[in-house]
């Protein structure tokens, strides 16, 4: 319990300087800095994708040498850096650059990071370690978008100030891993990366990790949930409240769901959790200049609940389905899978966004959605 929650300080620290950043990059990439949403898809697909595949070879090297802490230090270090290149930017591709290094920092540091928490807990309490984490993170997220929000509104604009205020925050998450204890295993002698083949892992995790994929073609950037927001006429400063209810939610619902998913099991969870994200896509390409404004408040909470259904749900489902001495490199697989479907899934809804209208590109989200319900019914 004391890794659980001493890693659930760090990521609750690491949010808390991401969150600030994050909501405000929409609008200071194409209000200040001049890009298209095309541009802004481009950027989220491009940082999210180029940094999935270290997701899996963290985890290698992390099974290989029995060793989960140094990675996700190291990583959490990567993503304080990247906040500084937020701060300093003056064109998108700054922007883009200091994207790229904050997700390499995640890429490194998840699959380590999720294996520790597994292995922190007992397997019927797994779900509830990876829903304690989830809140804990989340709650970092929503104390995030409150900093952001405060900044903006003493300063309207002043988003390079609220990037480099960031650069605190993940520091002192770096600082925090120096309390985590892990066992440590015999290292050996020479590095020798174990030689991944598909086939070795168990068919179900093979079945499920499909499915994702799948689920993850039409799961596109948050950012353009916050875009969506703004062109319905919410000021920044609105949208950020808006990311705070979906932040709020996430972090309210994360535990109960990881704690029931340890009760009932994992797959009527995603099913819900996928549905939720089917039915809050095609409210959005439902919605129009003359909305009411608590529809789109109830959109982003409803949101918040998918959020909170599937992503430790997701990571404990993988942990109980991966072979003891794969799990950090199953975990990364699953993650680099999501970061991968990521490129595509945000170039494809900006370029949609762009030649058709913000409608069909939340539309096209919501059918893909739908499909990965009937595939996890049908398949696992």
């Amino acid at each position: 319990m004391r890794n659980i929650i001493l890693l659930g300080l760090t990521s609750f620290l690491t949010d808390i300087s991401s969150e600030m950043v994050y909501p405000l990059l929409p609008f200071f990439l194409t209000a200040t800095l001049g890009a298209s949403p095309a541009i802004l898809g481009l950027v989220e697909g491009i940082a999210e994708s180029t940094a999935s595949m270290l997701k899996v070879f963290s985890g290698y090297l992390s099974d290989r040498f029995r060793r989960r802490l140094p990675l996700t230090l190291l990583g959490y270090a990567g993503s304080a850096a990247g906040k500084v290149l937020l701060a300093v930017a003056g064109g998108w591709g700054t922007v883009l650059a200091g994207r790229v290094v904050d997700r390499i920092g995640k890429g490194v540091r998840t699959a380590p990071r999720d294996a520790l928490i597994a292995e922190s807990a007992s397997p019927e309490a797994r779900g509830r370690a990876f829903g304690l984490h989830r809140a804990m993170d989340t709650a970092g997220a929503t104390t995030g978008v409150l900093f952001a929000y405060w900044f903006l509104a003493t300063n309207a604009g002043g988003y390079s100030q609220v990037f480099a205020w960031s650069v605190v925050p993940a520091l002192l998450g770096v600082l925090m891993l120096f309390l985590v204890r892990e066992h440590r295993a015999p290292a050996p002698a020479a590095l020798q990366l174990p030689s991944f083949r598909w086939s070795i892992l168990p068919r179900r995790l093979r079945v499920f990790l499909i499915v994702v994929m799948v689920f993850t073609l039409g799961n596109s950037s948050n950012t353009f949930l916050l875009l969506r927001a703004h062109s319905l006429h919410f000021t920044a400063a609105d949208v950020l409240l808006l990311y705070l209810v979906y932040n709020a939610a996430h972090a309210l619902c994360s535990y109960p769901a990881g704690h029931l998913s340890d009760r009932i099991g994992r797959k009527y969870l995603l099913l819900a959790g996928y549905l939720s994200y089917a039915l809050v896509y095609l409210g959005f390409a439902l919605l129009g200049d003359g909305t009411q404004r608590w529809v789109v408040w109830t959109l982003f909470a409803a949101y918040g609940m998918y959020s909170a259904l599937t992503e430790g749900v997701e990571k404990a489902l993988v942990a109980d389905l991966a072979p003891a001495d794969l799990r950090a490199t199953a975990i990364g697989l699953h993650a680099m899978i999501v970061g991968i479907g990521l490129l595509p899934a945000s170039f494809i809804a900006g370029q949609v966004w762009v030649a058709l209208s913000p409608e069909a590109a939340f539309a096209l989200g919501g059918i893909t959605g739908i499909i990965a319900v009937f595939g996890l019914l049908i398949l696992l």
